[in-house]
Parts: C-alpha cells; structure tokens; sequence
C-alpha cells in the first residue's frame, strides 16, 4: 500500500479585528510633551487603533475567529481547543477563552488563556502544536487578542506612544501535505521582571478608608534595558531555533519579528544579517498590540511578501517575564 502523506501543522485560516479610531502620532502631541518626529524617529510608529468602552479583548477576539473560522470553513462545532493569548482579558475568571467560545457556540470545547506577554501567541502556537501532533486535537483556535490602551498611562510619553488595541486569529489544523512546525525554541528569566512589567493591583488588598479603591496600575517599562534584551533574546533563540531544524537563514523566505519598535527589528535583522527586505513589517500601522501582533501579520503577510506554499518562515518575540519564544514554519 502506499504510504500516507505526512500530516502537520497547517494555518487554514487567519482573521483580524482592528478597531475604527485612529490616533496618529499628531494626536498624541495634544496629550503629552511629544511631537510626531520624536515617535516616528525612536519607534517607527506613525498610528495605532485604539478600542472603543465595547470593543473589549473579548469582542475583539470574537470578531477575529468568525473570520479565521470562515476562511478555514469550519463552525466553531468543529473545534477541539481554543487557546487565547492575552494579558487584558475582560476578566480574572472567566478567562478571554471561555467568554469567546461562548460567543462563537463553541459549547463543550475545552479552552483557556495563557499569558507569556508579547510572546503569547508564540507559546500558543507552540503548545497547540503538540496537541495536533499527538492526535488528540485536529483543528485548534489561536487567538492573540489585547485592550493594551486600559493600561496605558496616557501622562507617560516614553510608554503611551507605543502601545495600540487589536486581535488577531489563526485555525490551526493537521493535514496531510504540510510540514508545519519545523522547529522551535523558547524561555523565559523571571529574575529581570521588574524591567517591563505590569502589577493587579488587587493582589495588594486594598484601602479600609477612602480613598478606597486603589488606582489601576500601568504598564511600567525599562525602555534602553528592554531594547538591549529583546534584540540579544530573539537573535539568539531564532538561531537555536535555525539549528534544530537543519535550516539555514538565507534559506527563510521572511522573518515576522514581534512588532515592538522599529529600532529593535532593525537591529534584530542586522544581527541576525538577514535581508530587511524581507521582515515583515506594519509596526507604523498598528504599534506594540502585544501578543496580538504576530497573528495579525499572519493575517497580512501572504500577499504582502508573495509567500508560497513550501516557503519557510520564522516567527519570533519577546516580552514581559521576561519570555521569549521562535518557530520556524512551513508555509
């Protein structure tokens, strides 16, 4: 008899929600001590979406999947797993996961968040990798969804002109002829969280006596710290990465770095000395959406890049915890 063609990971269908707004950097001038050369030149941010009080990680994630769940023509019904990557989740409990299945009628589906920052949808990928593998999932919902505006202190310009809102959605799927996942590497060192980081303030307690409740927290970021680790972390971990599956990097048809700032993907690719040409990029479009970032370029960088079936490309982030995390893919 013949023998079965490989079965692997497959992206089968992608989708995005970006929200409406638009604030553009000239937008930002009117806020903070800022100017619109100052975020341009140091991020190579132009705008980013920012949501709406009803566009919230959940809605957003929602939208997402109805579209990645039409173009991979699947019902929810179909799903095995949903896995959401998100640090803005609507709330503690239930988490982002189970609000969307319930949204999509995804009933009985087993899902849940995972939280690895700006690498979340990385790990997602890379853990539901190993359910499609040992056969115990056959379609996979991948969500990267965030409200990162909520936690933005809008009086800090070093941090608000970073951050934007979106999601991004991808159905993974084994199928035969596709190779998938060809490798992957990624970490995480706890001992330097204190460089990016973002407190519950609820796990403080809170005040007895007005003024009672204490403020939200914010995102708090060592920015020339932050730069220099992320840059080290993803060149390296891409290498390891490259090395486990055999692969050289002039043999990789696009690079989709975390989309941060400009200034690290540039360095990134020098170190790396990988052609700019050919590293995704939409970080003036949309900003640092966190572990959305990545899903959303899956959702645009096809056509964009011309990629064909076979071509290899490799996925790579960092991010709070500080976690890191690369994948090499088989388009």
């Amino acid at each position: 008899m013949p023998s079965q063609p490989e079965s692997g990971l497959h992206i089968a269908g992608t989708g995005v929600y970006l929200p409406s707004r638009i604030v553009t950097n000239q937008d930002l001038e009117k806020l903070v001590d800022t100017t619109d050369e100052w975020i341009l030149t140091r991020t190579g941010i132009k705008e980013r979406r920012i949501s709406s009080e009803q566009e919230t990680s959940t809605f957003m994630g929602v939208a997402a999947s109805k579209q990645a769940l039409a173009q991979a023509q699947l019902a929810a019904s179909d799903l095995d797993l949903i896995l959401v990557a998100t640090v803005t989740p609507d709330s503690f409990f239930p988490s982002a996961a189970c609000r969307i299945s319930a949204e999509l009628g995804a009933t009985g589906c087993p899902a849940f968040d995972l939280q690895a920052a700006c690498s979340g949808f990385v790990y997602g990928l890379i853990l539901a990798e190993q359910f499609l593998r040992s056969g115990t999932a056959k379609n996979i919902l991948l969500v990267g969804s965030e409200r990162l505006s909520s936690v933005v202190d809008w009086r800090d310009r070093n941090t608000c002109v970073l951050f934007g809102d979106g999601a991004g959605a991808v159905v993974l799927r084994s199928q035969a002829g596709y190779r998938g996942l060809l490798a992957f590497d990624w970490g995480a060192d706890g001992s330097s969280s204190d460089l990016l980081h973002l407190h519950n303030p609820q796990a403080r307690g809170r005040a007895t006596q007005p003024p009672a409740p204490l403020a939200p927290d914010c995102i708090v970021m060592a920015g020339k710290e932050i730069f220099k680790q992320a840059v080290h972390a993803m060149a390296d971990s891409s290498k390891r990465t490259l090395k486990k599956a055999g692969v050289k990097l002039e043999d990789v048809k696009c690079v989709i770095s975390h989309q941060a700032n400009i200034r690290i993907i540039d360095a990134l690719v020098d170190k790396l000395k990988f052609p700019r040409e050919r590293c995704f990029v939409n970080v003036h479009k949309y900003g640092n959406m966190s572990a959305a970032c990545i899903p959303v370029a899956l959702h645009e960088v096809g056509p964009e890049m011309k990629l064909q079936k076979g071509d290899k490309v490799l996925l790579v982030a960092f991010g709070g915890g500080l976690t890191w995390a690369s994948a090499l893919i088989e388009w």
